[in-house]
């Protein structure tokens, strides 16, 4: 019988495991949990006999793989995939996914709710700015971007993007300015939010030369990865620019060096973009889903590497 292990430190809610549990049996499949781990040893254990895993921000690193004789697919329950060793799955012939658009919503909200955040000084009494009439900037128009951009445009806010990888008809469609370059999305907006995956090109390219083109009483936003974040550069900029902002939800390398400048710097403690019920649900079903599709018909549509 097909055995699929869900390895959670961080779980899914109860409605979630449920669903994942209804989809992965109704299939004739067997489901095993592993939550609220502490000893990556146990994780070891647990997929030793699994022909499928889930996780969410679980890393799933070689070594894992190595004691995971009959892994046939590994799907990350969310759209990021940098704690999946893509490599190590290729070697072995393992199939390795994402769900793509499972966690958008719950992401967009909360750049939203972070650029509110900032505006007001951190609700406090400080008069603050308002957001209509700002200029924002999307740095990587995907699922999420694009979202951003829906709910800044209802909000009264001025829209910019960049991405390579969209056809700028696409972005002006939906009534988004196309920037020329990145220097030019940075140099013109007030907020910057930022959705770029962490690559080997992207990694520290969020430095002191782009930043500081930012206009005065700017703010950048970070729903994305704290990797590429060049973060002494960024303790630089805020060191020198008292009218600099920047809210993450990845906690930085530096967090405590950089929380000197609060209250220009926020983080939350733990990354909280997909932390809403409804992308907890979301993005579990879709794995579950993605892996009784693989298995009895052979689907490969969200697969990540090659």
């Amino acid at each position: 019988m097909t055995k699929v292990l869900v390895a959670t430190e961080k779980p899914f809610a109860k409605a979630a495991v449920d669903g994942i549990r209804e989809i992965v049996e109704k299939a004739g499949f067997e489901l095993a949990l592993l939550e609220k781990y502490t000893d990556v040893n146990d994780l070891y254990k647990a997929v030793e006999d699994v022909d499928a895993l889930i996780v969410r921000s679980d890393k799933v690193t070689k070594e894992v793989i190595d004691h995971a004789k009959n892994l046939k697919i590994v799907v990350r329950a969310g759209a990021g995939f940098d704690n999946l060793d893509l490599e190590a799955c290729t070697a072995r012939k393992i199939v390795a996914m994402n769900t793509p658009g499972q966690n958008s919503n719950a992401v967009a909200e909360l750049a939203i709710g972070f650029m509110v955040f900032m505006a007001r000084t951190n609700f406090t009494p400080v008069a603050g700015t308002e957001l209509k009439g700002k200029r924002i900037g999307i740095h990587a128009y995907g699922n999420v971007g694009r979202l951003v951009g829906e709910k800044a445009k209802a909000m009264g806010m001025e829209v910019m993007a960049l991405d390579p990888f969209i056809p700028a008809e696409k972005i002006e469609a939906d009534g988004v300015k196309v920037a020329k370059d990145v220097n030019d999305l940075y140099s013109s907006c007030d907020y910057v939010s930022l959705h770029v995956p962490a690559t080997e090109q992207t990694k520290n390219s969020i430095n002191y030369e782009l930043l500081s083109k930012m206009p005065k009483g700017a703010c950048l936003v970070n729903t994305a990865r704290k990797e590429v974040i060049n973060e002494a550069d960024m303790a630089k900029l805020l060191a020198e620019r008292e009218d600099f902002k920047y809210i993450t939800d990845i906690a930085a390398t530096n967090d405590e060096e950089l929380k000197k400048f609060a209250p220009r710097y926020f983080s939350t403690p733990k990354k909280m973009g997909a932390q809403t019920k409804e992308a907890n649900l979301n993005a579990g079903l879709a794995a579950a889903r993605q892996i009784v599709d693989f298995i009895k018909n052979g689907v490969t549509k969200f697969q990540v590497n090659r």
